[in-house]
């Protein structure tokens, strides 16, 4: 997701770069975190992703909760919201790479759908 040269490794700019994204992520939870509990619930999810530009809808926030609310308390823990995060981030960049055009729609088959999501790293 960091590795900008696809090089296999991150130097020390890309740690950079990926460090101040872990720490965007850090405070974005927290402040949503308001009890100061560890987890939040769906609408704080949803707050937090819109914080960081993504718009999207009741039902796909409702699988990100399912995929990733490990102890079905409808709660994500810290550690789930960031790899939500990250597998969010990284199939964002693999469809923006295919929307040429920028208006949100890619035309692909399956296998290059397959391939777009599977030398995606996640």
């Amino acid at each position: 997701m960091f590795d900008s040269d696809h090089d296999g490794a991150i130097n020390f700019n890309e740690f950079s770069a990926l460090w101040d994204y872990i720490n965007q992520w850090t405070q974005c939870f927290r402040s949503f975190d308001v009890d100061g509990s560890g987890n939040i619930d769906k609408r704080e999810l949803s707050m937090a992703l819109s914080k960081f530009g993504y718009r999207l809808s009741d039902q796909f926030i409702d699988l990100l909760m399912m995929k990733f609310d490990r102890t079905h308390t409808h709660r994500v823990n810290f550690d789930d919201f960031i790899q939500l995060c990250v597998v969010l981030q990284t199939l964002t960049a693999a469809f923006r790479d295919k929307d040429t055009d920028r208006d949100g729609i890619i035309t692909i088959g399956y296998e290059e759908y397959l391939t777009m999501v599977f030398t995606s790293n996640i």
